[in-house]
């Protein structure tokens, strides 16, 4: 931007070339590519799956529907467009449809450009205020996207009722030159729908009998759930086929992206009371503990489970270890496995439950995705537990279960001392064994947790028994209650 060019006339003679807001993302996206520079940052995991397309669909200029589960970024995608456009455009000052000062589509732009012609001042318009999003709910209304006549403005300037000054805009044409983004897009009732039919294809509104040719540039992005075709609405046929491209978005497909998008995503707390290390077996238990959701049969798979699931996991998690940091005036502490039951109150509130998910209910189907992310994880780590063995075969395990035989019982409390949390695990010498045995590589600072992570396993692979005691967890042999009841 050239903040000497304020008029008409500056403009013109500086050469300023209008061009279309998707010819502006189009040139931009091409210099983009031959730069070889990523267009859509952040976006992990889309590398040659949903960003291609994207950049096909803006190459053919055509308008998007995106559509996917929830918390697949779809928004997020639509506000990177915005990086695409010109940092700055020209806007006849004053105008309420960000009049492009060589092609003004508003009787108020029109009206003061034949006033005072190449005196006209005009302002710049920034890139970052080119972007409009709306939610689409069942009370969204024509006059809320397209508009309505103003009986006041009627009133006020005395105007008859057949004069288009008389008219409010809605949301649409006041974003012109700009990103709309139509959120939800089945939500919309089906004769809102068909009020965008014309403003896709022939560019005029009808606002109660009025019909205005106003050619609005701008560049639709809808976005939908697959879910909502069924269950709470449809997009209507016609429009359907008026949006140009559907991208279909997706999930992340392996965990090593997952963690990449959390911990992009999660909120960096720079004044947390103390250091927190997190071990990385940690963040794929709890990536993992997604993965398992999205298979699991307590939980609806049509609604999906949202990357932010795990986002907000991360942050419990953290904050779950500073907390027993606080109340052991501890400067440094490190996640333990058992820090892991701070994020159910995160996937408890994210995850839609089938009918048999509501009988067993929120907490024991949370408790239950982190019990199978551990069995699936320990397999990568340690070798397979046998269902059945002959008699007299040794395990791996055999050592660490002798122990936990001849121990009365062993353990840990919820909000221990890191010093009182290492001394009971490195008491289980056996234990100790088989980490340096089958995990030689890791670092000491992990240590614990591994070590941990083996007993809540063999808990889970029906090994040990665990009960929950006043101040936290006991481990015992898999024999003990059955003995305590006889």
């Amino acid at each position: 931007m050239n903040s000497t060019i304020n008029t008409l006339g500056a403009l013109k003679t500086a050469g300023y070339a209008s061009k279309s807001i998707k010819t502006e993302l189009r040139d931009n996206l091409i210099a983009a590519l031959k730069a070889g520079e990523t267009t859509f940052p952040g976006m992990h995991g889309y590398e040659q799956t949903v960003i291609p397309q994207l950049e096909r669909a803006l190459l053919s200029k055509h308008n998007i529907n995106l559509l996917g589960l929830r918390g697949q970024g779809k928004t997020r995608i639509a506000r990177l467009m915005v990086n695409l456009l010109d940092e700055y455009i020209p806007v006849v000052e004053g105008s309420e449809m960000n009049d492009d000062p060589l092609s003004p589509i508003s009787r108020f732009a029109r009206d003061l450009i034949t006033e005072k012609g190449d005196d006209t001042p005009i302002t710049w318009m920034h890139r970052s205020e080119r972007f409009f999003e709306k939610l689409a709910t069942p009370d969204v209304t024509i006059a809320d996207l397209i508009g309505d006549i103003d009986p006041i403005k009627a009133a006020n300037l005395k105007l008859n009722y057949s004069d288009e000054r008389v008219l409010h805009y809605g949301m649409i044409p006041r974003a012109n030159r700009c990103i709309f983004v139509i959120n939800e897009l089945p939500d919309l009732q089906a004769r809102i729908q068909v009020a965008l039919f014309n403003i896709l294809e022939e560019g005029d509104i009808q606002i109660r009998g009025f019909k205005l040719r106003l050619p609005l540039d701008l560049q639709f992005v809808f976005t939908a759930n697959p879910e909502d075709y069924t269950n709470r609405g449809s997009i209507v046929t016609p429009l359907k086929d008026r949006i140009g491209s559907q991208i279909l978005t997706h999930y992340s497909a392996d965990i090593k992206t997952a963690k990449t998008i959390t911990h992009q995503e999660a909120e960096k707390l720079e004044n947390r009371h103390c250091k927190v290390h997190i071990p990385e077996l940690a963040k794929d238990i709890l990536e993992q503990v997604a993965f398992e959701a999205r298979e699991s049969e307590y939980i609806d798979a049509k609604s999906g489970v949202s990357a932010r699931m795990s986002i907000t996991a991360y942050e419990n998690l953290v904050s779950t270890a500073e907390r027993r940091a606080i109340l052991n005036n501890e400067d440094e502490t490190t996640v333990r496995f058992s820090d892991l039951i701070g994020m159910i109150p995160s996937i408890t509130g994210k995850v839609e439950l089938v009918y048999e998910g509501e009988q067993e209910g929120t907490a024991f189907v949370a408790n239950h995705l982190i019990s199978e992310a551990t069995k699936t994880l320990f397999l990568t780590y340690f070798p397979k537990i046998e269902k059945l063995k002959k008699q007299d075969q040794e395990t791996p395990y055999d050592e660490v279960l002798n122990w936990f035989f001849e121990a009365n019982a062993f353990e840990l409390a919820d909000e221990a001392s890191e010093e009182s949390y290492l001394n009971a695990l490195n008491a289980i010498d056996p234990l100790k064994k088989l980490i340096k045995k089958y995990q030689p590589n890791v670092a000491p600072v992990d240590s614990p947790f591994l070590m941990e992570f083996v007993l809540w396993a063999l808990v889970e692979l029906k090994q040990l028994s665990k009960r929950r005691t006043a101040d936290g967890l006991s481990f015992n042999d898999i024999y003990d209650n059955m003995i305590k009841g006889l």
